[in-house]
């Protein structure tokens, strides 16, 4: 199975952490991303999100461009790991989109090869195979 994992586009500062919207930049790299995913057919079985509102506003501009519904799953909020990721798409077809957050994205991309965390600005993406 192909993973897209996404890392939550720009999100403004502030209190609580949970409820940070994305920035008009943010919300332009995220509807981008999803252009730009379409364009190169990626078509997703599921889009799967951190319920965190950032992560959601990020899903939803995707999903727009994608034409599937997000869905909000807790093993994508802070703290994901290799095994929540693993379990979340399970069963969810070939191509599956999960938006998370940072450490996180990095540090499981890393756990699936076997390398080093790759780069993960706000609103990236790498495509990784989870064994399914």
């Amino acid at each position: 199975m192909r993973v897209y994992l996404v890392r939550h586009a720009e999100a403004a500062p502030g209190e609580p952490d949970e409820l940070r919207e994305l920035t008009p930049a943010g919300q332009e790299t995220a509807r981008a991303l999803g252009t730009q995913l379409a364009a190169n057919g990626v078509r997703p079985a599921a889009l799967l999100t951190s319920p965190l509102l950032r992560a959601r506003q990020t899903a939803g501009e995707l999903a727009r461009s994608l034409g599937v519904e997000a869905e909000p799953d807790e093993r994508l909020a802070p703290g994901a790991t290799p095994k929540g990721l693993r379990e979340a798409v399970a069963g969810r077809g070939e191509t599956v989109i999960a938006v998370a957050h940072q450490p996180d994205c990095g540090l499981i991309v890393a756990a699936l090869t076997g390398g080093e965390p790759p780069r993960f600005p706000p609103g990236g993406v790498v495509a990784v195979e989870v064994p399914g």
